[in-house]
């Protein structure tokens, strides 16, 4: 039990030290600015969710975002409105979703294998589409995706709100949700009791895409551009903020508000880094040795609860 609160009690003792550290950190500007920064990696770590909790893992998440981010923007270059060109990134990002799933699911290859292969395809797809060029001409109107308010509240917090609150529900309250913690537990005997296990593979991955798009418009929103080379090393961050917040790379096992704690942990270690004026080559060491950590603690647990 003291194990599952360990990432509340170091999120508690990680604000209350860089308040004391950091005069700057409990201004309005700088939370806002977490709270922006961290949206998009909150996004995609919702979706990485469901993917871990049925046994999986997307490595291909990074470059999926670039692509959702690219063809979003383009459209909305091109004349399209701008809920329409949101549309197309949240899309196009379902469908490589759609395809990691059925990919997994259907031809009976490895998540791991079949994701980091579509990492580099994804990428290289997006490279040619833009010819290595990020899209520039965006309306104004767009940046409020990323950078507008709503009732004084960063609009991307009210975004990610909504979309918590639907993974919790698909979780805890659906056929799907009991499926993927059915399926990550034990994949042959959620076969063996009639669970469509290919079918909830694809629609989990899916879901997990079209987060991922979704992730990639409002890091397009907040730059004013649609990058090719946008999400490089994202993947990472999202399987770590699930590591972080309880969820096991086992499967079974996961929680929505464990991995917004997760990824908040992630957040505020950036935000203070940067405070404090540590290395940002540091902040990558940290955010590794935390998932080891992580990790460590979960097979320790497990192995006491055997």
């Amino acid at each position: 039990m003291i194990q599952r609160l360990l990432p509340f009690l170091f999120l508690i003792a990680l604000f209350a030290a860089l308040a004391i550290l950091s005069p700057n950190f409990l201004t309005n500007a700088n939370l806002s600015s977490v709270v922006r920064q961290t949206a998009v990696i909150d996004v995609m770590a919702l979706g990485m969710t469901m993917v871990i909790i049925a046994g999986g893992i997307d490595l291909s998440v990074g470059s999926i975002l670039a692509f959702g981010g690219l063809l979003g923007t383009m459209a909305i270059e091109k004349g399209a409105p701008i809920p329409a060109g949101i549309a197309v990134g949240v899309l196009a990002g379902m469908a490589w979703g759609f395809v990691n799933g059925f990919l997994t699911a259907q031809l009976k290859i490895s998540p791991f294998i079949v994701t980091l292969g579509t990492l580099g395809i994804v990428r290289g797809i997006t490279l040619i589409v833009s010819n290595g060029l990020p899209v520039h001409s965006l309306p104004s109107g767009f940046s409020y995706l990323g950078e507008g308010t709503l009732g004084g509240v960063p609009f991307v917090l009210w975004i990610l709100l909504l979309c918590a609150l639907a993974v919790h529900a698909l979780l805890e309250h659906t056929k799907l949700g009991r499926h993927a913690f059915a399926i990550g537990s034990n994949p042959e005997a959620a076969y063996y009791t009639g669970i469509p296990v290919a079918f909830s593979t694809v629609a989990v991955y899916s879901l997990c895409g079209l987060l991922t798009g979704l992730a990639g418009m409002i890091e397009a929103s907040r730059l004013m551009t649609g990058q090719p080379t946008a999400g490089q090393g994202y993947e990472l961050q999202a399987i770590a903020a699930v590591v972080i917040g309880g969820g096991s790379l086992r499967g079974g096992e996961g929680t929505v508000v464990g991995t917004l704690v997760g990824a908040l942990i992630m957040g505020l270690l950036s935000n203070g880094s940067d405070l404090l004026g540590i290395s940002p080559y540091v902040q990558q060491a940290l955010i590794g040795a935390v998932i080891i950590l992580a990790v460590t603690l979960d097979e320790i647990r497990k192995r006491k609860a055997v």
